[in-house]
């Protein structure tokens, strides 16, 4: 499994609240909840990301409330992946289950600025910064985890299953 995109860059701390604020809970409408993604720490985000784009923060990504809206209005925006220092563990929970892809590399989140191409390989955990020709060793997805983001999530992967 592979991810490439260009890069939408943030720092510390991105909370839930920005990445979905609490005025838009009222829906679960994953369209719906993409639009109004990171609108209030980054205006323009929606007009900028195109699908298979990728995020990178520094620490403590997620954090705050426990929503599960965060991850997949980000999913819905058409993000594949967010690179962080570290995320906050609810977030990287929820983000698994709705099969969000995420990553945890801290020399990647400092030197990857935004703009760049990036390019990203699940299977060994390897991010290619494609613009600046470097390469950095991110955390692997065993393969269990893989499946789970495979199938779109756990309830997907439980379901098929069964099927």
């Amino acid at each position: 499994m592979k991810a490439s995109g260009s890069v939408l860059k943030y720092g510390d701390n991105v909370d839930t609240d920005v990445i979905i604020p609490a005025r838009y809970l009222n829906s679960s409408d994953p369209a719906e909840l993409a639009k109004h993604c990171m609108e209030d720490i980054d205006k323009e985000f929606i007009h900028r990301v195109k699908p298979g784009d990728i995020i990178v923060a520094n620490k403590n990504f997620g954090c705050g409330s426990s929503r599960e809206h965060a991850p997949i209005a980000i999913k819905a925006a058409g993000v594949s992946c967010v690179i962080a220092e570290t995320f906050a563990r609810i977030f990287y929970r929820n983000a698994i289950n709705i099969g969000l892809p995420i990553i945890e590399c801290p020399e990647a989140s400092k030197d990857i600025e935004d703009g760049d191409q990036v390019e990203i390989c699940f299977d060994t955990g390897m991010i290619y910064n494609r613009t600046k020709g470097t390469s950095y060793q991110g955390q692997a997805f065993p393969e269990f985890m893989q499946k789970l983001i495979a199938a779109g999530g756990l309830v997907n992967y439980i379901n098929a299953g069964k099927e």
